[in-house]
């Protein structure tokens, strides 16, 4: 085979200067059929980024040494896993034993292939009843930027945050909140439908892995929004060089913004204590980059710093990809009636452990500490 494709380049090459002339015109015509995507601008000059878009990817925040301790995977390796990710997810979304206890089904699903990549998924389900994957929408594909299929979105050496300063507030996880139910004040802002959760929001803006990864970007001459799939959370970047006063301070931070050529940045200070962002929040400032790539791509980018958390600033990458279709609005709980479920079901809780306590105080009482409890002869 080999020796066939050596004699017909032979052959090739042979061939007149006419011929091999009329080749070169024609994939030079070709080309000039295919020019390079040029950046477009909306009818007020700025860089055009309006639209419908998704953050979904199979490339989580930190590298996951069960995809690869590797920075990137090639084009064959990235294939190779995003077909075995695709099995996985189709296996796990299997019909569900109607007879089968929710403890069952959590032990099953330990020994799938999904959780095998995915140990998060676990949690994702646990014990609210998740039993399959039909209801999520984790990425099909890992993020690709200039060749390079990336395994993790932070750009950072070994794929992790920077070091954390001695001192530092730890991160809060949902596990910090669990049999906290003294009040709804008490309770996560994604529980209360406040904000979304997995900081699909920002800043910085990531994909939280799971479901509701759409985004619209609106753009008007003094401002541009971003309208949230989860929660409906519309986040405001308004176009000046100045921020306002660090009073009280709003849901995602006092965001402002600039063009520079075709990249939209963007800097935010001032978020809120309970948006914290991995126990950083007081002097925490956010830098993102937004660039229209083509048609069908964004490419987003960020930057963290705090002195008083991380030893250096840090970040990552990844792309927003054209959304097929719009987003709708997102009701949370349908009117979140889950927080007077949640409350009551902790109240009812007390009171049957008071009981029991007293049940138990009385058996254990001589019967003239009984009769004197109660009153009796």
């Amino acid at each position: 085979m080999r020796r066939a494709v050596v004699v017909v380049l032979g052959l090739v090459l042979g061939m007149s200067g006419h011929a091999g002339a009329a080749f070169a015109e024609a994939a030079a015509v070709k080309a000039a059929k295919a020019p390079a995507w040029k950046p477009t601008r909306n009818a007020m000059g700025q860089p055009d980024l309006s639209g419908y878009w998704s953050n979904a990817t199979l490339t989580p925040l930190t590298r996951n040494a069960r995809i690869s301790n590797k920075a990137a995977l090639t084009a064959e390796e990235a294939k190779g896993f995003e077909k075995v990710w695709a099995k996985a997810l189709a296996e796990f979304d299997g019909p569900t034993d109607v007879d089968a206890s929710p403890e069952k089904i959590q032990a099953e699903s330990l020994t799938s292939k999904l959780v095998e990549i995915r140990p998060d998924f676990i949690a994702a389900g646990g014990d609210t009843g998740g039993y399959n994957t039909f209801w999520i929408d984790p990425g099909t594909h890992l993020v690709e930027i200039n060749g390079q299929y990336r395994t993790s979105i932070l750009t950072t050496p070994n794929g992790l945050p920077a070091p954390r300063k001695a001192g530092a507030p730890r991160p809060k996880g949902f596990g910090d909140f669990r049999d906290i139910y003294d009040s709804y004040e008490t309770r996560p802002l994604g529980e209360r439908c406040i904000t979304g959760f997995g900081r699909n929001n920002g800043p910085p803006m990531l994909p939280n892995g799971y479901y509701n990864n759409n985004y619209q970007i609106l753009q008007t001459p003094d401002a541009v929004v971003i309208e949230v799939e989860m929660i409906h959370d519309a986040r405001i970047i308004r176009l000046t060089d100045k921020h306002g006063p660090d009073g009280p301070r709003r849901w995602m931070g006092d965001s402002i913004g600039r063009y520079e050529g075709d990249t939209l940045v963007v800097e935010t200070i001032n978020i809120p204590e309970a948006q914290n962002f991995m126990g950083s929040w007081k002097n925490l400032k956010v830098t993102e980059w937004f660039t229209r790539l083509n048609k069908d791509k964004i490419l987003y980018r960020f930057q963290v710093e705090d002195p008083d958390t991380w030893e250096q600033p840090w970040g990552g990458e990844y792309t927003f990809l054209t959304l097929n279709g719009r987003t709708y609005e997102y009701a949370c709980h349908e009117g979140n009636y889950a927080m007077p479920g949640i409350l009551g079901g902790a109240r009812q809780k007390e009171k049957e452990a008071a009981e029991a306590a007293a049940a138990k105080a009385a058996a254990a009482a001589t019967p003239a500490q009984a009769r004197a409890t109660t009153g009796g002869d």
